[in-house]
């Protein structure tokens, strides 16, 4: 690990404000970026822009936002099945917020892909590649984030990380691996990320645990690890 310099992203505002009664004002959200930013947290993924009215009128007030180190980063999915990408209205919205960084979830999961999305595991990769390309068009830093990802890694490997090799092709900056169930033993997480960055050496590796079995912060160090 040495010279490895190891990223936070807080998604306090995103993941956190879906918890059950939690319901953050524009002007709470205000206050807790500029509390994590004190804090030296590099990345704040503060909400969906296209999800609901308050975080889109959040973004458009965090412009005035003078931050000593945090980026904002707004969160949306890639592109929606059989749509051109600047017609996406999820699209639109994410680059409308206006932040230098964006996150955008895409299935890596071919159940998934077949079961939720109704569609084609080619498509999926041209959602996930367009998207990703896309914003790298409108200079974005741009994190892929692998939803389902080790669930999709259990069940089709060479499927799941083709998902993220659409991502670093099309020029993604971080790919991002997901425990959206939460059920990956710390075992299994580092076995799993060290395949991935074996295998991408030139892209930066992220991790995202859910705590479901208890186990985010030792998943997260796991990941670390590996």
């Amino acid at each position: 690990m040495t010279g490895t310099r190891i990223a936070t992203l807080d998604s306090t505002l995103r993941d956190g404000a879906q918890g059950a009664g939690v319901a953050f004002s524009v002007e709470d959200k205000l206050a807790i970026v500029r509390a994590l930013d004190s804090f030296g947290v590099d990345y704040i993924e503060a909400g969906n822009p296209a999800s609901n009215p308050k975080d889109a009128a959040f973004f458009e007030r965090a412009h005035s936002l003078a931050l000593s180190r945090a980026k904002l980063c707004a969160f949306g999915s890639t592109r929606k099945k059989d749509t051109a990408v600047e017609e996406d209205r999820g699209v639109r919205a994410l680059a409308a917020a206006g932040t230098s960084v964006v996150a955008l979830f895409g299935k890596a999961w071919d159940m998934q892909v077949e079961r939720v999305l109704e569609t084609t595991a080619g498509e999926n990769l041209r959602m996930i590649a367009e998207t990703v390309a896309y914003f790298k068009s409108l200079s974005k830093e741009v994190i892929f984030d692998a939803e389902h990802f080790f669930d999709g890694f259990r069940a089709n490997p060479e499927y799941a990380l083709s998902c993220l090799r659409a991502a670093e092709q099309a020029g993604a900056d971080v790919v991002c691996l997901c425990d959206t169930n939460g059920g990956t033993f710390p075992e299994d997480i580092a076995r799993i990320t060290r395949a991935v960055a074996e295998r991408f050496p030139q892209v930066t590796v992220g991790i995202h645990t859910h705590n479901d079995s208890g186990l985010a912060v030792a998943n997260s160090l796991a990941a670390v690890e590996a």
